[in-house]
């Protein structure tokens, strides 16, 4: 064995997290602390709203609601460990724990690829074929897509993690991030990590890749769909219906390809924290606000939300 190397599957990670700047960890544990209890309180909200109102019991929020459980659970694989770093002085996590971590952070990733790819084929059959939407999109077919999207993005952590954690890693084992994330892994290896990444970019290729496609073609067969709609407020109405699910989509896939497609020899630290912090925290917070700001019917059912909430304290005064 080289010497200064260890391949001990017992030794522990140590986290640097942003202890580069010192004089911001107060600011960031703050910022970081609301934005994880916003992530919390708008999405686990979401879910109720949509579980209470039956008139949201339709494909399109059973996919939202999911899509909202995934956040809570990929936002919640980081953040607690992060937040409580903040007061550490030795940042360690242990090998099982980081490829724990590593791995529900990966396969929530990967279910939400599924599902945003799920959800671009429900607004193609509800836009595309309303006539047939009610059987292209069955409560059987709905519950298959989600497990499928659930098995699909669990099978991409595991074979991401058996491919990163089988590496040996130099010591001392310091990851120059808050979590146990691909690229400052793959930096830390003292063994080649050429299979790792052929299999990464495979893996990335097989579920981004192929969920990207199922969106691209929903989205061809919507834009031609609305381009024949005779009346502006029609294709206006239309292409509403798809705005929220768009912009998810766009974020989504934006920082996550930019993440884990670039060069792990062109690593920056700083850069891919920030990546990281945007796609792993702020999108997760994000995903409801948009679905909620750009979508009437869930408004529609807060104002109804609302009135009852004051029908019952009024109650409440009348009634001794």
């Amino acid at each position: 064995m080289v010497m200064g190397k260890n391949i001990s599957m017992m030794s522990n990670f140590l986290l640097l997290g942003f202890s580069e700047h010192p004089e911001l960890q107060v600011v960031l544990f703050v910022l970081f602390l609301g934005i994880y209890f916003m992530t919390l309180a708008w999405n686990l909200g979401l879910i109720v709203l949509i579980r209470m109102e039956s008139h949201l019991h339709s494909p399109m929020y059973f996919f939202l609601s999911n899509l909202s459980f995934v956040d809570i659970s990929y936002t919640s694989s980081v953040a607690p460990k992060m937040l409580c770093d903040f007061f550490k002085k030795q940042k360690t996590i242990s090998f099982v724990g980081c490829a724990a971590q590593f791995f529900f952070f990966v396969g929530m990733g990967g279910t939400e690829c599924c599902l945003l790819a799920a959800m671009a084929y429900d607004r193609y059959a509800a836009i595309s074929n309303p006539l047939l939407y009610t059987v292209l999109m069955s409560p059987t077919i709905c519950v298959g897509m989600a497990t499928a999207a659930y098995a699909g993005g669990f099978l991409t952590g595991l074979v991401q993690t058996s491919s990163i954690f089988q590496l040996h890693f130099c010591v001392p084992r310091v990851i120059n991030h808050f979590f146990c994330d691909l690229p400052p892994l793959l930096v830390l290896s003292c063994s080649s990590t050429f299979l790792s990444q052929v299999v990464n970019f495979l893996v990335v290729c097989a579920v981004g890749g192929t969920s990207a496609l199922v969106v691209l073609v929903s989205y061809g067969y919507i834009i031609t769909a609305v381009m024949k709609i005779q009346s502006t407020q029609g294709r206006t109405k239309a292409f509403n219906t798809c705005a929220s699910h768009l912009t998810t989509v766009i974020l989504f896939y934006g920082s996550g390809l930019f993440s884990y497609l670039h060069s792990s020899a062109g690593y920056s630290r700083d850069q891919d924290k920030v990546v990281s912090v945007f796609y792993g925290a702020v999108i997760p917070m994000l995903n409801p606000i948009i679905y909620s700001l750009r979508n009437k019917e869930i408004k529609d059912a807060l104002k109804k939300l609302k009135g009852r909430k004051k029908q019952m304290s009024f109650m409440c005064l009348i009634i001794p």
